[in-house]
C-alpha cells in the first residue's frame, strides 16, 4: 500500500467511529444505509452487467442480493436511490425538511416498515425508512 494512503485510511477510521453532533451540539448517532434500489429502462440488461461483473444474486422478482446489503433493481428511468435507516422517520423527516431537502412522497407503508422519499439540497432523490422492528 503506498504511504500517501495511510493518512486517508486512518481518517476514515476515525470519522467512521466518530459520532457527529448537530448544530447545537447534541450528539447525532449515524444512520446507516439500510437499502438501495437501481433502476434503468431495461431490467434485463442491468441485471446480467450486475451478475457478470459484481456477482451479485438477482432474483426473478428484482430482488438483489450483494453479499453485504440487498437492494432491488426496477425498470423505469435511470436511477438509483439509498435508503438510510432511522429509528423515527416523523422526526427524520422534519430534519430533511429543516435543513433545505424536500419530501417528495408521503410515508409509504410496506411489510417490513414505512419509507418516504426525499431530496436533498442539491436534488438527489433518497430514501428514509423505519422497520417495523429494530
Amino acid at each position: 500500500m503506498r504511504k500517501t494512503m495511510l493518512p486517508i485510511l486512518a481518517m476514515l477510521a476515525l470519522t467512521s467511529t466518530a459520532q457527529a453532533a448537530d448544530t447545537t451540539g447534541v450528539p447525532v448517532t449515524p444512520a446507516p444505509i439500510v437499502f438501495f434500489d437501481i433502476a434503468g429502462p431495461d431490467a434485463a440488461k442491468l441485471k446480467d452487467f450486475y451478475a457478470k461483473n459484481f456477482g451479485w444474486s438477482l432474483a426473478v422478482n428484482g430482488e438483489i442480493k450483494t453479499g453485504n446489503l440487498d437492494g432491488a433493481l426496477r425498470q423505469d428511468p435511470a436511477e438509483k436511490i439509498l435508503y438510510i435507516g432511522v429509528p423515527d422517520i416523523d422526526t427524520a423527516m422534519k430534519n430533511v425538511t429543516a435543513s433545505g431537502g424536500t419530501l417528495v412522497t408521503p410515508k409509504i407503508p410496506i411489510p417490513s416498515g414505512v419509507f418516504v422519499l426525499f431530496t436533498d439540497p442539491a436534488g438527489n432523490r433518497m430514501g428514509l425508512f423505519q422497520a417495523k422492528t429494530p
